[in-house]
């Protein structure tokens, strides 16, 4: 995911780092079997995850701004998938 392009809303840059970081902390949490410490990083996701959507048009006209935030979002799942299948979560 691409930081720093033009007109890109905070909540996306925010959004994009805070993946990065949960990435890392989940990775460095499952090598040592702690997923409580997983499932804390996922959870730091929360307000980031939030914020995006509130202020931002993922479906934006411009095909790189569209490009750039369906990546980001692929991420999010990414990441969350390293801990759990939530799409088995009834609900």
């Amino acid at each position: 995911v691409q930081t720093g392009l033009p007109n890109q809303p905070e909540a996306e840059t925010t959004l994009a780092f805070a993946v990065n970081a949960a990435r890392t902390a989940v990775e460095t949490a499952l090598e040592t079997e702690d997923f409580a410490a997983a499932m804390t990083a996922l959870a730091g996701l929360r307000a980031p995850v939030d914020a995006f959507f509130e202020a931002v048009m993922v479906n934006s006209d411009v095909s790189e701004e569209r490009d750039n935030r369906l990546k980001l979002l692929g991420q999010v799942r990414d990441v969350m998938g390293q801990v759990a299948d939530f799409g088995q979560i009834a609900g």
